[in-house]
């Protein structure tokens, strides 16, 4: 990762994205360690997790994570899942977070130098551009190491830098013994999204 002392850092998690991309090369992220990480690269400014809740549930198993982000310097930007019936007569499940993405990441784009974006969806390829030709950088984190790759290759081409996660691992995975979240809690996880079935 190619990073200057004197730069202004954002963080930008696609949530879901950045789970499936874990979980897809075998780990779990420690986002304390993660958000060390990059504090450490530069003036660490923001750093931002986009996610999804079910409502109306009695447990959710992504909740013990977002309250400990919450609480662990990260800003949490969230929205209610909206439920549909497919033409099938299938429940699903949406929860896009893209639209409040791109205009954090706009918004930010006058405060920073370097934009770090955890997703691998090729929607956020025009985004890129446009912070880049304010002046900011844009690395974009995700794997091409995942059978299929997680990252769209024209997200890949535009970024400044691309780094591969599974590089990050062993810096980022979750140690099994250290407790985190919630003592007893399931690995976090994100909701269904996209249309995926329940």
């Amino acid at each position: 990762m190619i990073f200057y002392p004197q730069e202004r850092i954002a963080l930008f998690i696609d949530g879901s994205n950045l789970y499936a991309a874990a979980r897809a090369l075998g780990f779990d992220i420690d986002y304390k360690r993660l958000l060390d990480l990059f504090a450490s690269k530069g003036h660490l400014i923001r750093a931002f997790y986009y996610t999804a809740l079910v409502e109306d549930q009695e447990y959710s198993p992504i909740r013990p994570l977002v309250d400990w982000l919450d609480y662990n310097g990260y800003t949490m930007v969230t929205k209610p899942t909206k439920e549909f019936t497919d033409s099938m007569g299938r429940r699903k499940v949406k929860g896009n977070m893209d639209i409040e993405l791109a205009i954090d990441v706009m918004e930010m784009a006058d405060h920073v130098d370097h934009i770090v974006l955890f997703s691998g969806d090729g929607d956020f390829r025009r985004l890129v551009e446009a912070v880049q030709r304010k002046g900011v950088r844009v690395t974009v984190v995700s794997t091409i190491k995942s059978q299929p790759p997680m990252v769209a290759d024209e997200l890949r081409r535009q970024a400044d830098h691309f780094q591969e996660l599974l590089e990050l691992a062993p810096v980022i995975r979750r140690q099994v013994d250290r407790e985190q979240y919630a003592p007893s809690s399931p690995a976090p996880h994100a909701p269904a999204q996209h249309g995926e079935d329940l």
